[in-house]
């Protein structure tokens, strides 16, 4: 399979099995259309193009496929690397309540539609030992310290780092831990204890002060933009090149998102991350079909300002258009997405087990608890059947093993079916891997021009 586009002044060509890039020509982009029908091309590219070009062009393609750098096959993995896989990674709730409302908030409020908790040293420590008692031989698991907001329930996760880190040794264990917080509670000692504990911190803010007010409110719904926005800032000055991000969300109330990422560029952020929110198509917020080409072009527009920052020194991380042309991620993860239910689940303050945060508060999709293990294992084994080659939806999609075929939650949030993509997220997907591979295409052609 391959996948042609033209973006940026650009033509640009992709194998997604090898994970093959090109920049081609106008010509090479038109033959493509007809590849591998000669006859058909030369009939109706003849009186356009010379025919030499066109045999050049030709037989240059025909060279590529028959080294499996074009159309290649495609991936095929044993049934025993995608099953009975060992638990890495944990989202631990550490809290659920929030002191910020929210209106797009898929925790309702940090409750996940039950009552608001905060986990007990107790609960964390046996989230802990189960982790490590299903990690197998995988020697490096990952906390995420969740909520709600985890800060309100600070001197436990302080206690559980702790934890943690007393029993690496016994059971040859390196843990990595990482929040997520709103940035009101941040003060002088826990920034100082996050940046020292914490393998990355991402801090929520929605962009331009307009913006963010609208949806990101204080329990008496006042704006949080003045209240967090020096908090932020300080703690992305003392992270320094630690991993971290100042991560937004866009709704129907900014489609102008590319604003927003240049504003908090603009501002000193380094790391950011703006994503689209995802919520019922009655919600006057949300995301619907009739924006999407306003979205698209909203992309495309971004990664023009993107690369302009970047030609002027003020280049800055956008998650979305992070990409490897080179290594590419494992056959593995390309083919097994996110894990999901396997190898990544979240615990509740109750000491339920989900597959992920946020299916959260959803009855249907409790695995087990703490207490009892995993019990469902009906439900886990429908997670680990859930790769792409089981993904009808994704099975002639180029984009298929830079997505891993989407996040299970939103698929069945939309189309109650775990098995069935959500849509409009991944026509924005697709745009923005277009918009990634053309950065870096465009990124190393100047690089080798400038040491030339």
């Amino acid at each position: 399979m391959i996948h042609k586009y033209y973006l940026n002044g650009h033509h640009i060509l992709m194998d997604i099995n090898s994970g093959s890039v090109f920049e081609i020509d106008e010509l090479t982009y038109e033959v493509l259309d007809y590849f591998p029908d000669k006859d058909k091309c030369f009939d109706l590219l003849g009186t356009k193009y010379d025919e030499d070009q066109l045999a050049e062009v030709w037989n240059e393609l025909t060279y590529l496929k028959n080294q499996g750098i074009l159309y290649s096959e495609d991936i095929v993995l044993d049934e025993k690397i995608i099953k009975n896989r060992d638990v890495k990674a944990m989202c631990l709730h550490i809290s659920h309540d929030c002191n910020m409302r929210c209106a797009y908030c898929f925790a309702a409020e940090g409750s996940f539609n039950g009552d608001k908790l905060l986990m007990s040293y107790e609960t964390g420590k046996e989230a802990i030992d189960f982790l490590i008692e299903n990690s197998g031989e995988r020697k490096h698991l990952e906390i995420d310290f969740f909520g709600g907001e985890p800060l309100m329930n600070f001197s436990v996760v302080k206690d559980l780092v702790e934890y943690a880190r007393s029993i690496e040794k016994k059971y040859n264990k390196e843990f990595r831990f990482t929040m997520t917080t709103n940035a009101l509670l941040l003060n002088d000692e826990n920034m100082k204890y996050l940046d020292e504990n914490m393998a990355n911190i991402v801090l929520s803010l929605d962009g331009r002060k307009e913006t963010n007010d609208k949806m990101r409110k204080t329990v008496t719904d006042e704006g949080t933009y003045d209240l967090i926005i020096d908090k932020i800032k300080r703690m992305v000055e003392l992270r320094g090149n630690k991993d971290h991000y100042v991560r937004g969300t866009f709704t129907k109330n900014n489609l102008d998102f590319s604003k927003d990422v240049m504003d908090l560029a603009d501002r000193g952020f380094k790391s950011i991350s703006v994503e689209p929110v995802v919520a019922s198509p009655e919600m006057s917020y949300a995301l619907t079909d009739e924006d999407l080409d306003r979205l698209i072009n909203e992309y495309e527009d971004l990664a023009v300002r993107y690369l302009d920052y970047w030609r002027s020194g003020k280049g800055f991380d956008f998650f979305h258009f992070n990409i490897d042309l080179h290594g590419g991620p494992c056959a593995y993860k390309r083919v097994s997405g996110c894990g999901a239910g396997t190898d990544y689940i979240s615990v509740t303050p109750t000491g339920e087990i989900y597959p992920c945060h946020q299916f959260v508060g959803i009855e249907d999709f409790v695995l087990g608890s703490l207490k009892e293990g995993i019990v469902r294992t009906d439900l886990r084994k429908d997670f680990e059947r859930v790769n792409l080659t089981d993904k009808k939806a994704c099975n002639d999609c180029w984009a298929k093993y830079y997505c891993g075929g989407g996040c299970f939650a939103n698929a069945y949030n939309f189309n109650k079916d775990i098995y069935q993509p959500y849509e409009l997220g991944c026509e924005l997907e697709k745009k923005r891997v277009e918009c990634a591979v053309m950065i870096k295409i465009v990124q190393q052609a100047e690089d080798r021009d400038n040491q030339n």
